[in-house]
C-alpha cells in the first residue's frame, strides 16, 4: 500500500537553496516520489510512498520555521502514482501572477467541509464557484457549481471580470482539489468586490474525506498516475487521453472515437488536438 500525501502552507520560508538540497537528498533516502515546490510564499508538496518514509519527511518539513503546523492529507493506491522525485525552487507555489495577493497575512475565511455539507443540506442560497480548469471539472464537481470557465489558473481574473455583477453581494463558496488555488482566488474575488466569500477548507478531497459525496457529483480529477478518485477515495477507471491528455470517463471510453494511444471524443478528427492541461 502506498501512501499519497499532500498538503501546502502560505508561510514566508528563507534559505531555500539549502533547503531544496536537503529535502532532495532526504527524499531519495527515504524511496519518496512525487514532488516538493518550495518559494518565498510558502510550500507545495504531493509525494507518495511507505507510511513510515512519509511519516519522516512530515516530521523535517515541521522542523522548518513556518511549517509547524503542516497538515497533510491522505489517500492510499496500491501503486506509486509518481515516476519521480521532484524538489524545485519556485517564485510562486501556485501560479498566479497577481501582485499584491497575500493568502499568509491577508487570507479568505476558510469553511470547514462538514459545515458546508450541513449548508446544503439545509438548502442555504449560496454560490458554489468551481475554480479548477475546465478538464477537472468534466470528471465531477458539486451539484448546482458554478465553474470558473478557465483553461489555466492564470485565467481566473479574467474570468471573474465576466461573472455576473450580483454575485458581489451574495454568499459566494469556492473549491477547488486540495485548497490551495483558493487561497489566492478568494483574497482576489475580495479584491474585485466580492464581499461574503468563503472557501472550502482542504478543498474537495478533505470534502471527501469527511462528508464523502453528499451533494457531489462525478469523481475528481488528481494530478497524478491515478487520474481520478471517487468520494471514498479511491483510485477511479479514469485515463487520459493519449493524444490530447484530456481526462476520460468510462462513458468517455466506451465512444467509438475512443482509440487507445490514439483519440478519444473530444480530439477524434481534429488535425492538430492541443493537450487540455497545457
Amino acid at each position: 500500500m502506498v501512501i499519497n500525501f499532500s498538503a501546502y502552507k502560505f508561510t514566508p520560508l528563507g534559505d531555500l537553496t539549502p533547503l531544496r538540497d536537503g529535502l532532495r537528498a532526504f527524499c531519495a533516502e527515504q524511496g519518496l516520489r512525487g514532488t516538493i515546490l518550495l518559494s518565498p510564499e510558502g510550500i507545495n508538496l504531493f509525494v507518495a510512498g511507505a507510511r513510515p518514509a512519509v511519516e519522516a519527511l512530515l516530521a523535517k518539513l515541521r522542523a522548518v520555521p513556518g511549517l509547524g503546523d503542516l497538515t497533510p492529507k491522505e489517500s492510499v493506491s496500491a501503486e506509486q502514482p509518481f515516476n519521480r522525485m521532484l524538489v524545485k525552487i519556485k517564485k510562486e507555489i501556485i501560479a498566479f501572477g497577481v501582485e499584491g495577493i497575500d493568502p499568509a497575512r491577508r487570507p479568505t475565511p476558510k469553511l470547514p467541509a462538514r459545515t458546508l455539507k450541513q449548508w446544503l443540506d439545509e438548502g442555504r442560497p449560496v454560490t458554489l464557484l468551481d475554480t479548477r480548469n475546465d478538464y477537472e471539472v468534466r470528471l465531477g464537481t458539486f451539484r448546482g457549481a458554478r465553474p470558473a470557465g478557465i483553461r489555466h489558473f492564470r485565467d481566473f481574473p479574467a474570468a471573474v471580470a465576466k461573472l455576473p455583477e450580483e454575485l458581489k453581494s451574495r454568499p459566494v463558496v469556492m473549491f477547488c482539489t486540495g485548497g490551495i488555488r483558493c487561497e489566492k482566488a478568494g483574497p482576489f474575488l475580495e479584491r474585485a468586490g466580492f464581499r461574503d466569500v468563503h472557501q472550502l477548507e482542504g478543498g474537495i478531497l478533505k470534502y471527501f474525506e469527511e462528508c464523502g459525496g453528499a451533494h457531489y457529483d462525478g469523481e475528481c480529477f488528481v494530478f497524478d498516475r491515478r487520474v481520478g478518485v471517487d468520494p471514498a477515495l479511491r483510485e477511479t477507471a479514469a485515463v487520459l487521453c493519449y493524444n490530447c491528455q484530456m481526462p476520460l470517463t468510462v462513458a468517455d471510453q466506451q465512444d467509438p472515437a475512443y482509440v487507445p494511444e490514439k483519440s478519444c471524443p473530444h480530439c477524434a478528427g481534429k488535425s492538430a488536438a492541443v493537450k487540455a492541461n497545457e
